[in-house]
């Protein structure tokens, strides 16, 4: 895989409720997730306490005002890889809408990890950025 591989969301969260009726939307401005991302993501939405699957896409897409939607199926995929290397940890709770659902919480090695992968995320970002916004060609 190179490192320009994307996932396309296939379903939005969150759904837009119009009466008694859900509908789904996708963002005009919707935009892919870089590979590796929604990882990232996923543990930094955690920083703010414990949340279950749907909050996690929500307050990204509420946070990106649209633009990054997650498909239901990458982010439960991406919930179980972290919650396989120990970056997360799961619970059974009751949502605001009395129903089951898995919330997930930060590990001390996830802060240690996402710490560490935001440090090599803003490398990144600053390096392409730079590349990406020149005017002349370096000498």
């Amino acid at each position: 895989m190179s490192g320009l591989d994307v996932t396309y969301p296939q379903r939005i969260f969150p759904l837009e409720h119009t009466g008694n009726i859900l509908e789904e939307r996708m963002p005009e401005a919707s935009l892919p997730l870089l590979k590796g991302t929604l990882d990232l993501l996923v543990l930094k939405a955690l920083t703010w306490g414990p949340m279950h699957g749907f909050g996690i896409a929500s307050w990204l897409e509420q946070d990106s005002d649209g633009a990054l939607g997650v498909d239901d199926s990458a982010m439960y995929q991406a919930l179980h890889r972290l919650e396989g290397r120990g970056h997360i940890e799961a619970e059974w709770g009751v949502t605001e809408n009395n129903r089951r659902a898995r919330y997930y919480t930060l590990t001390t090695a996830g802060r240690r990890h996402l710490r560490a992968e935001t440090e090599s995320w803003l490398r990144y970002t600053t390096s392409v950025t730079s590349i990406l916004t020149r005017t002349a060609r370096p000498a």
